[in-house]
């Protein structure tokens, strides 16, 4: 990449003389600098109101209609000028009086004819360096006001995006609010004409199947399925909308125990099932009690539901305290120390691809004819381990299990 070429550094100067103009030139040549000749104190005026960028001024003293004086005082008199250095060329200096109308002029300093080449060069050096640095403060210094412009307007976009976005999440969280109030009303709403529904339907079932025609059966086993599947939904609809409780009060307790109550509430299913549960917990964990026991509930209810009929199911619970960064999982903090939950089972599993869409609400892999469910279970599960602040992953094969990772910050 090719630096900018700088731009020359302009000198101004002015006498009558052509072969002074000459000879300054040739003092001050291969130095970079561009000249400006003046033949007049008007002439440098002229000049003057065109351009302002010199770095300095080198002014002959004695000229006539308008001497250096009368032209350093009209120089000083513009706010754009008066900074500009000037510097007196002459050969008379003969009085203290001279001296000090010509700094009272505006002059910074003087210099005696004939002129010393080295004293010229060096003296023109400083004020050019001079020059040079406060151009490039001034352009240093536009830069940041740029920079600083920037900086505020985006500050002001960010204010305003920062503001937004609380506004939608207040709106949001209303709205969360509104709907599991209108979810948990509304399921309990709902159970009311469902149980008067099979109220009656086991009135019937009891006094009037019998006489009933066989294609008069058909329809009536199918009322009870609709209704046993509509508690199944309403309950899995509550259980959903509970998920959401704010009062999450955690305690670390012995997975063992939770785990034994689980066994305990499914156990005629397990029998039924003639399922094995092996565990394989190492220490306690920190969780939300009655929360986990639900997400190994639904977990265990999962497998059973989705069990091989040829082959006996198999659950295996394992656990492990680990660090975050000895885990190769996304979104998992390094320093931080994680209950490592497996899940496992033997079942039918699921093709690999639908390992995230298990998760969502009311999606089921399978037709309802041939296992039942509502499609609720797996999105509590997924929901309750992040009240819990953590992760689940689920990975599978067809017919050859499946199995729930779940990482818990401890």
């Amino acid at each position: 990449m090719k630096t900018p070429i700088e731009n020359p550094v302009k000198l101004l100067i002015v006498d009558d003389k052509k072969e002074n103009l000459m000879s300054l030139q040739i003092i001050l040549a291969d130095r970079g600098y561009e000249f400006v000749e003046a033949n007049s104190g008007k002439d440098a005026l002229r000049i003057l109101l065109k351009s302002q960028d010199f770095a300095i001024i080198l002014m002959d003293v004695q000229m006539p209609l308008m001497d250096g004086f009368e032209t350093a005082e009209m120089i000083r008199q513009s706010d754009k000028l008066k900074q500009v250095p000037i510097i007196f060329l002459t050969a008379n200096m003969n009085t203290t009086d001279y001296i000090f109308k010509g700094y009272q002029a505006g002059a910074v300093d003087y210099m005696i004819k004939p002129l010393s080449p080295e004293i010229l060069q060096a003296k023109v050096m400083v004020f050019t360096e001079l020059y040079k640095k406060n151009r490039e403060l001034k352009i240093k210094e536009e830069e940041a006001t740029i920079l600083n412009a920037k900086l505020l307007k985006a500050n002001e976009e960010l204010e305003a995006q920062y503001n937004a976005i609380e506004k939608y999440a207040t709106e949001l969280k209303k709205k969360n609010a509104e709907l599991d109030a209108f979810t948990h009303i509304s399921s309990h709403d709902l159970q009311e004409p469902l149980r008067k529904i099979q109220t009656f339907t086991n009135i019937l079932l009891a006094k009037e199947y019998d006489n009933l025609s066989p294609d008069g059966r058909i329809k009536f086993d199918r009322i009870l399925y609709a209704t046993n599947r509509m508690r199944d939904l309403i309950n899995d609809l509550l259980n959903f909308s509970q998920t959401n409780v704010t009062d999450r009060v955690f305690e670390n307790i012995d997975l063992n125990i939770v785990i034994e109550n689980v066994k305990e509430a499914l156990r005629e299913n397990i029998k039924e099932k003639k399922a094995l549960i092996k565990t394989n917990i190492h220490g306690n964990v920190t969780i939300i009690p009655f929360l986990f026991i639900q997400l190994l509930e639904n977990l265990m209810n999962n497998a059973l539901k989705f069990s091989q009929k040829e082959i006996p199911l198999q659950i295996e619970i394992t656990s492990r305290m680990v660090n975050g960064k000895d885990l190769d999982v996304l979104n998992l903090a390094p320093v931080e120390n994680y209950c490592h939950i497996i899940f496992q089972d033997n079942g039918i599993g699921f093709e690999p691809e639908y390992s995230e869409k298990i998760f969502g609400v009311f999606q089921r892999l399978h037709s309802r004819d041939v296992y039942n469910g509502t499609g609720i279970g797996l999105a509590i599960v997924k929901k309750i381990v992040e009240n819990h602040n953590g992760i689940i992953t689920a990975s599978a094969k067809p017919m050859e299990g499946a199995v729930f990772n779940i990482y818990l910050p401890q």
